[in-house]
């Protein structure tokens, strides 16, 4: 896991010895799937008895070979693809008269057969041709030449960490330390290493709610005082993940059944925050089914030496009223007042820069001047993330758009017509200034800053729920360019407990987001472009294929999509990724070949229709990824890309409009108080420590260097 993170091996504490052969063993494997070990990994594991560094090596290659998606068979329904791609009705024909054939013994004739589908229905999926391989994996090698090799293709360094102890300490804090929420998968890891670092050294702090909410259930569980809680939701958050439920409460949990020490942990927590403030009532309203049926579980009524949580409970049944201040600010604007709303929300910081673009909305130029008054006062209160955030939100809102786009923190998508109009492009400009001036305080001030140019495109990372776990992930609205000849797109998917149907398609759509035509099953090849054919049944697992020839795609942009057609939803299946690869079109090769894998993601969404990426070609004819990280709700059954291009082509295009707040913004802000500022180049010398920012480590950074890399970019934002 510290691997797959991190890309750091940690260091192995073994008898010395002469690994020299396991090394360069080690470091050849390591090529054939896109990867290298640094110096100084190569010399320590040189260093170690054979034996040792052999297990070292097999547990490194298994890491990086999972990473990029090669810890599994990719096979194509065509054995040849992507040359022997037939004509789609052509080969569904192929299908049934197979089919008629194994039926009747004997070959049918094309009259026939025409007589037959005019009378009879015809299910693909039943076809025995249909959906299922027809060759093996080994067969599939056979057929294919091996990968000639390129200087393009991808390497990926691995650096030596320190022993595994310090790795495991060093990556729980910081990840309970993050300043922005983190994603599901690194959630479900902060939760292992809470216990694992229960008794070690502790962040000073952990900013998000979430990942607090984590942190506390390894220490309800080991009898320990919960930690930092300073509202009734943050108590009602552990006990939520104490369940193996929605730490962020979007969706509902089924409370477990607690021990009475437990039970007496989260009521003392509860009583503790209600006394300190009883404001901190109006908070549960908003959650007061759960509160009713967490009560069932917490028996509070036996407790009666905690007055102020059974307090909690009260409300929660509505037998004590609690107005919010939300329900306030609500009545102040009704009223058309708004100085008295922005008063309001001075107590609240959050809220008020949450609001911020109601209360500009709703101002005179006469009330702006106070707006601002109280907007400067209020920033201190809030968080560098939350900034960020407004700031981004603040550049859109200058010009008018058809469309706004809306996405939860479950990845899902969906759009609507936009009837806010816009705000004065004056007004963002000051407004946008008191945020600048208070996000460039915040930030450190290093004494020689360098930068890599290719990570200045990227979005800044406000929250891990915008994106998910896998390889070379970037952040959603982040644009990096995509080279080759070919491009080619993969899913894999292995369901759990009943038949499921994935299924790969590409929508292609022209200059203004017009429909040019599609990839699928039901359209094996169009534009240039080819699909690798269908399967129906992912038992053992199912890869399906399309391959993009770029200089002949006639689309301007290219929507890789993953329909669920029946069975399994994404977070309900055993295994499901998407990744892209590229390479040069003489190259041959298998159709998956780990080494020109750009980047692989799970897909783990509540959607039935998956959109992990959109391929975009500029007016001087080069391509660039703009990543998406979104899922459509879809239909229950039957999800096809004809069925659902209107929809889709309007979410891209809203995504596709929207300027995204990047890396490029803060580090500006960096670099006006660096000592120094340096734009990295491959292969430069560094004699001195620096702050490196990139999507890599390079290789041979001095001792004492700060590296923030792709897996740390949040690090960047402030407190």
């Amino acid at each position: 896991m510290i691997i797959r993170r991190t890309l750091r091996v940690p260091a192995i504490d073994g008898p010395p010895g002469d690994g020299a052969a396991v090394a360069r063993q080690l470091d050849a494997t390591l090529l054939g799937v896109g990867f290298t070990a640094s110096r100084e990994l190569m010399e320590h594991v040189s260093g170690l008895e054979p034996g040792v560094a052999m297990d070292l090596a097999v547990r490194v290659i298994a890491a990086v070979r999972e990473l990029v998606g090669d810890h599994v068979r990719h096979n194509s329904y065509f054995i040849g693809f992507p040359d022997d791609v037939p004509d789609t009705v052509e080969f569904w024909v192929s299908c049934l008269r197979d089919a008629l054939a194994r039926a009747y013994g004997v070959k049918v004739a094309k009259r026939e057969l025409r007589a037959r589908l005019r009378t009879l229905p015809v299910n693909l999926l039943a076809l025995p041709w249909y959906g299922r391989y027809r060759h093996t994996y080994a067969e599939l090698l056979a057929a294919h030449d091996e990968l000639i090799a390129s200087a393009q293709d991808r390497i990926t360094v691995l650096h030596l960490g320190g022993a595994l102890e310090q790795e495991i300490t060093s990556l729980y804090l910081r990840l309970a330390g993050s300043v922005t929420p983190l994603g599901e998968a690194d959630l479900a890891i902060l939760g292992e290493l809470a216990v694992e670092c229960l008794d070690g050294e502790q962040p000073e702090s952990v900013p998000v709610r979430e990942n607090r909410a984590v942190v506390n259930v390894a220490r309800l569980a080991a009898g320990r005082p919960l930690a930092g809680l300073d509202t009734v939701t943050d108590v009602l958050r552990v006990a939520c993940a104490a369940s193996a439920g929605d730490v962020s409460l979007q969706a509902p949990t089924r409370f477990r059944s607690f021990r009475r020490r437990e039970r007496r942990a989260l009521l003392a927590a509860l009583d503790r925050v209600v006394a300190d403030n009883r404001g901190k009532l109006a908070d549960v309203t908003p959650h007061a089914r759960r509160w009713q049926r967490l009560g069932e579980r917490l028996h509070p009524h036996e407790h009666g030496y905690f007055p102020h949580a059974r307090e909690v409970f009260a409300v929660a049944r509505g037998d004590r009223k609690a107005r919010s201040l939300a329900g306030r600010v609500e009545l102040a604007f009704a009223s058309g007042d708004v100085r008295r709303a922005v008063k309001l929300l001075s107590a609240a910081p959050g809220l008020l820069l949450r609001q911020l673009d109601r209360v500009l909305r709703k101002a005179s130029p006469d009330d702006f001047g106070e707006v601002l008054t109280a907007l400067s006062g209020a920033l201190d209160g809030v968080s560098g993330r939350v900034l960020c955030s407004v700031r981004e939100h603040l550049v859109n809102r200058a010009e008018p758009d058809a469309v706004r786009v809306f996405v939860n923190r479950n990845r899902r998508a969906w759009t609507t017509d936009d009837r806010r109009p816009p705000l004065d492009g004056a007004v963002v400009a000051r407004t946008a200034g008191v945020l600048d001036a208070e996000l460039a305080r915040r930030l450190p001030e290093p004494a020689r800053l360098v930068v890599d140019p290719v990570v200045l495109a990227l979005a800044l990372p406000l929250s891990g729920k915008a994106s998910e776990g896998g390889f070379a992930i970037m952040p959603r609205g982040s644009v990096t360019p995509v080279r080759g000849e070919l491009l080619r797109f993969f899913t894999y998917w292995r369901q759990a407990t009943r038949r499921t149907d994935y299924d790969l398609s590409a929508l292609l759509l022209g200059d203004q987001f017009e429909y040019e035509g599609h990839v699928s099953w039901t359209n094996y090849h169009d534009g240039g472009a080819y699909y690798s054919g269908d399967i129906t049944d992912a038992a053992n697992g199912a890869t399906e294929f399309i391959d993009v020839p770029l200089a002949d795609m006639r689309a301007r942009y290219v929507v890789p999509q993953v329909n669920i057609y029946s069975g399994e939803g994404f977070d309900e299946v055993a295994e499901s990724m998407f990744g892209f690869m590229t390479r040069d079109r003489v190259r041959r090769g298998r159709p998956f070949e780990p080494r020109t894998v750009r980047m692989r993601s799970d897909m783990r969404g509540s959607g039935r229709v998956a959109l992990p990426v959109v391929f975009a070609r500029g007016e001087d004819g080069s391509w660039s990824a703009k990543w998406l990280h979104l899922y459509v709700r879809g239909a229950s059954w039957g999800n096809r890309t004809e069925v659902n291009q209107v929809s889709t082509a309007m979410l891209v295009r809203a995504v596709m409009r929207r300027e995204y707040l990047t890396v490029r913004y803060l580090v500006e802000l960096l670099r006006r108080k660096a000592g120094s500022y340096t734009a990295y180049q491959p292969g430069m010398s560094l004699d001195q420590p620096v702050t490196f920012v990139g999507v890599e480590r390079p290789d041979g950074l001095p001792d004492g260097s700060e590296a923030i890399t792709l897996d740390r970019l949040n690090e960047l934002v402030p407190e």
